[in-house]
């Protein structure tokens, strides 16, 4: 080695620590995952970001594909490492533009494995104070240095899943200072809100059944932050951001689809007894890293620190969040080992309601069950529960009279347990709205749970369909735009986007909206709706094309017997009728689809007939009476009227 200008030049070594130059231009720093060019940080990926490290440190050196197999993912892995480290190699050398034929940067030693032959510079580093807060006798300071080496893993053992909470509340602690006062002084979005979106946390346990471990930490990110200032601060809600699980979207693109003026990117792996956390935050107008962090942890050390991590978080909040209210919900006593194995099975059954199937709400159920076994006073389990068994119910309308009791249970039993769970709240207020008919009482609760998580994308989302159903349509398109802007790829709430355009009777805005989510997902079949729109516009063909790619039997007939019906094409209504009633014979449905078929052919006695069934049958199809076009042929009935009081929606 040669000083030169107060850096030291490598030709060849190995065990280089440290931020280095390389190429003339590029600058990496292994501590703060950086790669830069001329001072520009560069994109690059968590996986080749750390196969670029330990080149880097074994300069010089063969690397063989062994090595980095341990090094990145830990022995005895069952993953696609072959294929993984190819790829990894691939980014970085488009990164650097260097040939893989005449390399300049990262050398391929055919049969062995790679080799880092730059010439480098190692920087000289520029000492930051830190704050070192002292720890219990024989465990790490906080914001003492990193352990370098990463953790080998092994199978899963108890009581790893407590590093959730603990390494959530962590980053948050050393990070949210920084990143509070940052949002403050950037352009915003239109809303007046920074917007963030967090993007999946990678599973690095090289296990694919720990998925929901990942994918909760990415929700609990994204609950934590977004209650920490909604007023200032909008994060983008999980429906969206799983869109980028398993892709190289350029955060660029990401940026205009989310809307978003940062992101924050995080992994997760783990063994028996420690814990690996990454986050970093970027943004996205320069793809600048403003802030990243690194932690290893003994899960046990965790434990033991618990109380104090929770009230260090609570006085950096207080500390950043300058005159606003203090967040105490970071405030939290050590948990028992009972309470944190229910917070896993809590994790567990949110992965699975998150899949929105009837199968995967019957697993979550299952799983949120377990976990008030394991702790009856985990409010966020009933909420769980209720979320499950009212939107179970909605798949299946002949169980709604066995579900919504039982979701209502367990809607009152997390508030009674915790008053401030916003995601409680909404599900009584679906629950009133579309059970009981309680209208008022639904308003009510969908206001309060607003209150408590304005970043709640779910509350607007039904909040805006209660508002239509009212008939109240410009407060209803201001709650739904509310919902898009914090869950922007959400089919859902883009299809109820349009339906809430088609009770209002705008057609044409309708049928666009719809076949906006339809080209985001074509096999989305809520999406068909917009044959709703068709026959309302005289679209009959292009109408009886969407029908006609329903997955549901029932409803395929269902919906031609209406629009023939609509088209006055009544032998086809007929015909179609027929089929419907065919299936009826063998199959238990409920009147929904009775009552659209009659109501499209005009059929009065008949539509009646189904409606008190469905009236009988607390059916949610009810809720729509008052504005639905499609029941207009039945409007000037007393006997609609009537119903329509008996259903709260007309005074």
């Amino acid at each position: 080695m040669r000083p030169r200008n107060g850096v030291v030049v490598t030709s060849n070594g190995a065990n280089v620590r440290g931020p280095i130059r390389f190429g003339q231009d590029f600058e990496f720093d292994s501590q703060a995952y950086q790669l830069r060019r001329s001072g520009r940080v560069l994109r690059l990926e968590r996986i080749p970001t750390e196969v670029l490290s330990f080149l880097v440190e074994e300069h010089g050196e063969i690397v063989t594909r062994e090595q980095i197999v341990e090094r990145i993912w830990g022995k005895n892995v069952f993953v696609d490492t072959d294929n993984s480290i190819n790829g990894a190699v691939r980014k970085i050398r488009q990164v650097l533009k260097d040939d893989a034929e005449q390399p300049r940067f990262i050398q391929t030693v055919t049969g062995r494995g790679y080799r880092f032959i730059a010439v480098i510079e190692t920087l000289p580093t520029v000492a930051e104070p830190a704050k070192v807060r002292q720890s219990p006798p024989g465990e790490p300071a906080i914001g003492a240095p990193l352990i370098e080496k990463p953790a080998t893993i092994t199978a899963a053992q108890p009581l790893w899943w407590a590093a959730a909470g603990m390494a959530t509340c962590l980053i948050l602690a050393l990070g949210v200072l920084f990143l509070w006062s940052h949002f403050r002084t950037r352009p915003k979005s239109a809303s007046g809100r920074s917007m963030l979106a967090v993007l999946p946390f990678e599973n690095l346990t090289g296990d694919a059944t720990q998925d929901y471990f990942s994918d909760g930490l990415t929700e609990e990110m994204i609950a934590r932050v977004g209650n920490l200032d909604p007023q200032h601060l909008g994060v983008i809600a999980r429906t969206s951001v799983m869109h980028y699980k398993h892709t190289q979207e350029p955060l660029d693109r990401i940026g205009r689809e989310l809307r978003v003026q940062y992101v924050m990117e995080g992994s997760v792996r783990r063994d028996s007894d420690k814990i690996r956390i990454t986050a970093q935050l970027i943004q996205l107008k320069d793809q600048s890293h403003l802030w990243a962090r690194q932690y290893d942890r003994q899960l046990s050390s965790l434990l033991a620190v618990q109380g104090e991590i929770a009230q260090d978080v609570a006085d950096e909040i207080q500390s950043a969040l300058g005159e606003h209210p203090r967040v105490d919900r970071a405030r939290q006593s050590a948990l028992s080992t009972d309470a944190l194995e229910a917070y896993d099975l809590y994790l567990k059954g949110r992965y699975f309601w998150n899949k929105r199937t009837p199968q995967g709400l019957q697993q979550a159920i299952e799983w949120f069950q377990q976990a008030i076994v394991k702790d009856p006073g985990f409010a966020r389990a009933y909420a769980g529960l209720a979320d499950s068994y009212a939107l179970l119910s909605g798949f299946d309308p002949t169980r709604q009279r066995e579900s919504m009791p039982k979701a209502r249970a367990a809607a009152l039993k997390a508030l009674e347990l915790d008053e401030g769970l916003a995601e409680a709240h909404t599900s009584l207020a679906l629950i009133t709205e579309n059970y009981d008919w309680d209208w008022q009482a639904a308003e009510k609760e969908y206001r309060r749970a607003i209150e408590l998580n304005p970043n709640y994308a779910t509350a607007h989302h039904w909040y805006a369909e209660y508002l239509s159903l009212q008939g109240r349509f410009d407060d209803a398109l201001a709650e739904s735009e509310c919902a898009r802007r914090l869950d922007p790829l959400s089919l859902i709430i883009g299809t109820d986007n349009g339906v809430i355009l088609y009770y209002s009777r705008q057609y044409d805005r309708a049928t666009a909206q719809f076949r906006a989510v339809q080209e985001m997902e074509p096999n989305f079949q809520l999406a068909h709706f917009v044959a709703a729109a068709y026959v309302e516009q005289g679209r009959y063909a292009d109408a009886l094309r969407e029908a006609a790619g329903l997955d549901s039997v029932p409803w395929r007939w269902a919906w031609r017997a209406y629009i023939y019906g609509r088209a006055g094409r009544r032998v086809e209504a007929l015909r179609a009728l027929q089929k419907l009633r065919h299936v009826y014979r063998y199959q238990h449905l409920g009147p929904d689809p009775a009552v659209w078929a009659y109501s499209g052919m005009g059929d009065r006695d008949e539509a009646f007939l189904w409606l008190e069934k469905a009236y009988l049958d607390h059916s949610n199809s009810l809720t729509s009476l008052k504005v639905n076009p499609g029941y207009d042929s039945l409007r000037s009935d007393p006997h609609f009227q009537e119903l329509a009081q008996r259903v709260g929606l007309v005074h």
